[in-house]
């Protein structure tokens, strides 16, 4: 009966406590109903359209051009990009490719995914993919695993003949990202996000107020960010697990306990003794 009672508690403590794993399990992503989805890119890593993960941005342009977007990704997160480039209705065989940079514009590698493919002749379209590693909340100075930040997505056609430079291109980009969890934790974090600057403010004011000749241009950060704001890896489900665990091992010290102490009875007097 105590036996019992106590794997009842055992499996209600572990319910308890893996309900809120279960509930941050899915993938913070800004409502695309409360801003209207990009419909331009930008032409370099200043200009950077800004998107938010689970939003389709769309852009029109010409091949041959750069077109960038930039995005937040933080700390246990999966970021997967997917890119769709419309083709005219005449062109040669092109090779496209998505790369996509961390906030100190190293080149992150793909875990996976189609980065560079070759759309066929008159092909009407061309379907590009990278998923990258899961974003790390802190990793050492020489490594360039993913860290907090922003993210930029670049993408061009590669060896473009000649003959096709120029011919209007359409293209949609969407970024989601798939939460890890504890799995991917480490013990540490950085102290800010990597958000560089994306503007010159300095020389706008220099234009208007002429009297100050030490006026610089300085740098304005991003406002894009996850919609929960930077966690910069202060919380994982493995403190959940954690907690779990000991709730389970000092049920079963409860549990030892009662199957090793006996009943408590005096012993039973054999007859004629």
């Amino acid at each position: 009966m105590r036996i019992t009672r106590a794997l009842s508690v055992a499996a209600l403590a572990l319910g308890l406590a893996a309900a809120p794993a279960a509930a941050d399990s899915t993938p913070s992503a800004s409502p695309t109903g409360e801003a209207a989805a990009p419909t331009k890119a930008g032409t370099s890593f200043r200009t950077a359209t800004e998107i938010a993960q689970g939003q389709t941005a769309t852009a029109d342009g010409s091949a041959g051009d750069y077109l960038y977007w930039s995005f937040p990704a933080d700390a246990g997160l999966r970021p997967t990009v997917r890119a769709t480039v419309k083709l005219p209705e005449a062109h040669a065989a092109e090779t496209w490719q998505v790369d996509v940079y961390d906030g100190l514009r190293r080149r992150q590698a793909c875990r996976y995914g189609a980065q560079t493919r070759t759309a066929a002749q008159d092909a009407s379209s061309v379907e590009l993919s990278c998923t990258l590693r899961t974003v790390r909340a802190w990793s050492e100075p020489w490594a360039y695993d993913p860290l907090p930040g922003t993210y930029y997505v670049r993408l061009t056609a590669v060896g473009l003949p000649t003959s096709d430079r120029g011919l209007p291109i359409g293209a949609e980009l969407r970024v989601d990202a798939r939460e890890i969890g504890g799995a991917a934790a480490v013990d540490g974090s950085l102290a800010e996000p990597l958000v560089p600057g994306v503007a010159l403010a300095g020389r706008d004011q220099q234009e208007e107020s002429e009297e100050s000749e030490e006026d610089t241009p300085s740098a304005v950060l991003s406002a894009v960010e996850p919609e929960d704001g930077w966690a910069s890896g202060w919380w994982s489900d493995r403190w959940v697990w954690t907690a779990v665990g000991g709730a389970l091992a000092a049920l079963a010290g409860v549990g030892g306990y009662a199957l090793t102490r006996g009943s408590g009875r005096p012993g039973r007097v054999p007859p004629g003794a």
